[in-house]
């Protein structure tokens, strides 16, 4: 898998650039793709959520702010123009900090979280050829980079010097620490398996074996227990605690408005966007076509189907499956009830990482059995 740092380097290493500026350039230009990709996935998802709600609550959901005099009206896409209006709206408020809060802290806060979440972004692949940096330690990159957003939180809820945000920010912390553990423990047992921490390699093995969640029945608890934990790790709901609207007014963000109440808006949806990739590329076969896994004795696909699966479409389908779990998210969403604490933290310490542990003996027994 090539990179696009590794291209922008290749590029312009024969040219009479000095090396700093080469780096510079290597640098920005990725960033300004991946906040661009993260703006279009925010407002894409807020408008695709409120659709999905409408529809699970028979309503109509967004209908009259239009583009260039196109409404849509009742049609699934009405009111596409909502969340840009929307988006303008937030950019255009003011910025407001309270007399007693940390303003330093305050401000520096939603641009850590922003800035974990752009450092995760580096490490996930968009396609085979489309990758921003292709690390031989991917999922331990990825790992590492998402835990940063915490610290940001953490800031958020102190410097507001207010009770409900500092509650908050303390959920939030306990809650993201604790999940990474049964996150961390499941992407170990893909990794046990393929014998690299690299996406690429997963990828190729997938490509040259089977995906991984239907590999074994224990990859398939394996992906449930990842899926259930990263829904809790980006604070959906039913495990939204850290900002329970009927508790905690707006927890961590309470206090936040304007610019930088978007950043954190952002970041959401934009983590929600990469634990589902990482899950895709993980045991979904990423960027695979899923007609590669279809193999029946007695029945053979018709070649016209594969050329679905060529680099092109290698975007489609790793955006297709990323999409489908982002949808079961908004799904979970409007189904649960919202957990108590107690509840959250039991099901990470007394079920989820025990399940893990026997996950990872049964994985390593199934692997040496066959």
């Amino acid at each position: 898998m090539t990179s696009i740092v590794d291209n922008i380097v290749n590029t312009f290493s024969s040219a009479p650039i000095p090396y700093e500026l080469i780096f510079m350039i290597a640098v920005i230009i990725p960033g300004v793709a991946i906040f661009t990709v993260m703006a279009l996935n925010a407002m894409i998802a807020v408008y695709f959520e409120r659709k999905v709600s409408a529809f699970m609550q028979d309503r109509l959901g967004p209908m009259e702010v239009g583009i260039f005099g196109f409404k849509g009206g009742k049609k699934f896409w009405g009111g596409i123009g909502q969340t840009i209006a929307d988006a303008v709206k937030l950019l255009s408020k003011e910025d407001i900090i309270p007399k007693d809060a940390d303003k330093p802290l305050m401000v520096l806060a939603p641009f850590i979280i922003v800035l974990g979440t752009l450092l995760t972004f580096i490490g996930v692949p968009f396609s085979s050829n489309l990758v921003v940096s292709d690390f031989n330690i991917g999922i331990f990159y990825i790992l590492a980079m998402s835990s940063i957003g915490v610290i940001g939180i953490i800031l958020a809820g102190w410097s507001s010097n207010n009770k409900w945000s500092l509650y908050g920010a303390m959920r939030a912390a306990a809650q993201i620490i604790s999940y990474e553990i049964p996150i961390g423990m499941n992407l170990l047992l893909v990794v046990i398996v393929a014998g690299s921490l690299s996406i690429s390699d997963i990828v190729q093995w997938q490509m040259d074996n089977r995906w991984f969640i239907l590999h074994s029945p224990f990859m398939f608890i394996s992906f449930f227990v990842y899926f259930i934990s990263v829904v809790a790790e980006t604070n959906r709901t039913p495990f939204d605690i850290p900002e329970a609207e009927s508790e905690l007014v707006a927890g961590w963000m309470t206090e936040f408005s304007g610019f930088r109440w978007s950043i954190f808006f952002l970041a959401e949806y934009a983590n929600m966007l990469i634990v589902s990739m990482v899950g895709a590329v993980v045991f979904l076969g990423g960027w695979l076509s899923p007609f590669q896994m279809v193999d029946l004795p007695f029945f053979d696909l018709p070649d016209y189907v594969f050329i679905f699966d060529g680099p092109f479409f290698g975007i489609f389908w790793m955006f297709l499956k990323a999409a489908s779990l982002i949808f079961v998210m908004m799904w979970f969403r409007w189904t649960f009830p919202r957990l108590r604490v107690d509840q959250l933290m039991n099901i990470c310490w007394k079920f989820f990482i025990p399940l893990s542990l026997l996950n990872i003996f049964f994985i390593s027994l199934w692997e040496l059995i066959f």
